[in-house]
């Protein structure tokens, strides 16, 4: 016989799922606002992940959604029920945390049959199942095994099909791969993804790793200090970054702080600390936020600083000098990490040899030098208000 709580998680389920709409969802302590208010529609079978520094308010706003934390003002719909007012339990969500929270003494089996158990879904019923999603994450021949004699990335897929076992409409995702190792979390980043398809989940992921989000989101949520920065799909945001910030989560590891010398339609010359070169104002500046003499940064992902050879200084303008300091070999290129003459580091990957404490001339094509107006603390561009 079906309960009622199970017939509220099987009309909940994936198959059923539509959107989940957040309108003006905040969170406050006291005087401290730890995220502001932001809008954000997820519809069924997205992978949607909140990527940013640790303090920046994506894990409260994943908690806020899954009913771990009350919220300060706005509300939250699911197919257009109203659903922030509900306790966790009966938002009927997936949870899978950093740390794999598994029952030490339950078999892996066991563990993911947990919450069907405690829903009192039928014994035949939670068997299809459970078989199911061991089938799903391949651990069909460790069912039997505790969660001590797995390795780590089999004890993260047993929490992730703890989670979706339950056919939850929304499954939530906090750092799960943060306690992997480097090789052990490419491989997991390509699960995740491979059952997210699979099972037709939609997705929501918290992570600081630009790359992991890159790899496995269908768009990308951006906070800094509790505001969402930016949202875009992965290209929107790699090719077109808002604002220096956003632009240093897509890669480009080298924001220098300088001035506008001249501004000349989209295209400005910029100096300080020894440096003059020619950059492209983002398409995103406010018209007039960047002009002559106002403060600007400078986005320029490594791959794009080249190091101009000794014969070709002529041809060739120099934007800066620096001295390499740390250099590591990763194959096919090197890894520089170098000194500006006003002690600034910057970061480069060239194909050419050098070793520490060489001096290189640096250029970079104008195209590939992004300028933003200068942000304030907040992370907003002063003179764009």
């Amino acid at each position: 016989m079906t309960t009622i709580d199970e017939k509220a998680t099987v009309s909940a389920s994936r198959t059923s799922f539509g959107e989940l709409r957040l309108h003006g969802i905040s969170r406050a302590y006291g005087a401290h606002t730890a995220l502001h208010p932001f809008d954000l529609t997820v519809r069924g079978g997205e992978f949607i992940a909140l990527l940013g520094p640790s303090g920046c308010g994506k894990t409260t706003a994943l908690n806020s959604i899954a009913g771990l934390l009350p919220l300060t003002a706005g509300s939250i719909e699911l197919d257009g029920r109203r659903i922030d007012t509900l306790p966790p339990e009966k938002r009927g969500f997936g949870m899978v945390f950093q740390s794999y929270a598994l029952f030490p003494h339950l078999s892996v089996r066991r563990n993911i049959a947990f919450g069907l158990r405690m829903r009192k879904v039928s014994k035949a019923e939670t068997e299809r199942r459970v078989n199911a999603v061991l089938d799903l994450v391949r651990l069909t021949e460790h069912a039997s095994k505790l969660p001590g004699q797995l390795s780590g990335g089999q004890q993260q897929r047993v929490a992730i099909a703890r989670a979706i076992v339950l056919e939850p409409p929304l499954v939530l995702m906090d750092e799960p791969l943060s306690n992997l190792d480097a090789a052990l979390r490419l491989d997991m980043r390509a699960e995740i993804r491979r059952i997210h398809q699979e099972y037709g989940l939609t997705t929501l992921y918290v992570t600081h790793d630009q790359e992991e989000a890159l790899s496995l989101a269908d768009r990308l949520v951006v906070l800094n200090l509790g505001r969402v920065a930016q949202v875009g799909t992965p290209a929107e945001l790699y090719e077109s970054p808002r604002s220096a910030y956003v632009a240093a989560f897509m890669g480009y590891r080298n924001i220098l702080s300088l001035c506008a010398d001249s501004v000349d339609g989209g295209v400005a010359t910029v100096v300080g600390d020894g440096v003059r070169l020619v950059g492209t104002v983002a398409g995103s500046v406010a018209a007039g936020a960047v002009s002559a003499g106002s403060a600007v940064q400078v986005a320029v992902r490594p791959e794009d600083l080249k190091i101009v050879a000794e014969g070709a200084r002529g041809d060739v303008s120099v934007a800066f000098e620096a001295v390499a300091e740390v250099v590591e070999y990763h194959g096919r290129e090197f890894q520089v990490d170098a000194l500006t003459r006003a002690g600034n580091r910057v970061h480069l990957r060239t194909p050419e040899r050098v070793a520490p404490g060489d001096q290189l001339s640096l250029t970079v094509d104008p195209r590939r030098a992004l300028v933003f107006a200068a942000e304030s603390e907040s992370g907003e561009a002063g003179d764009a208000g």
